[in-house]
């Protein structure tokens, strides 16, 4: 994807949903503290301390290189993983994780792909389509029902992003 290009040989592998154009290059110097929404593709090479989310374009594409890390919860249809994610994946077209990829947290996929090699600390969630993996654990509908403060959730979200200790 973003190796060098050999020509357009069409005996090469076929392209898929995933194999969308990198618009937004995230540099292995650069950190970004606070919430990341893109669309079309974004690399990560550097670090990400905040949440990233696509827009509805179900071909928007996230992928992580092995010096890449976001510490946030990620929403984006396609994912393409070789390095570190600290919080919850929801991938609702497609995860693939590469050999040097690593999560900690919950993973809702609808279809994934994991090479060997590659960890996940947390649950995976099949997401058939239906949204039943909205209400499973960290879903916001779950939490509101439940009745503590959505806004104190994202206070204590922004808190720990930030390093901040509740006293």
């Amino acid at each position: 994807m973003f190796g060098g290009n050999s020509g357009n040989n069409s005996s090469s592998k076929s392209s898929t949903s995933t194999s969308v154009g990198v618009d937004t290059l995230i540099g292995r110097q650069t950190e970004i503290l606070g919430d990341v929404r893109f669309t079309g593709g974004l690399h990560v090479d550097g670090k990400i301390k905040g949440k990233v989310i696509a827009s509805a374009d179900k071909a928007a594409a996230l992928s992580v290189s092995e010096h890449g890390s976001i510490e946030g919860d990620v929403r984006v249809p396609n994912v393409v993983l070789n390095g570190t994610v600290t919080g919850d994946v929801h991938a609702s077209q497609k995860i693939a994780l590469s050999a040097k990829a690593r999560i900690t947290g919950n993973v809702f996929y609808r279809i994934i792909e994991m090479e060997s090699g590659s960890k996940v600390n947390g649950q995976l969630v099949h997401d058939d389509g239906t949204g039943a993996s909205e209400n499973f654990s960290g879903g916001t509908a779950a939490k509101t029902e439940g009745g503590s403060d959505p806004q104190s959730d994202e206070l204590s979200e922004a808190r720990r992003v930030k390093g901040i200790v509740n006293g």
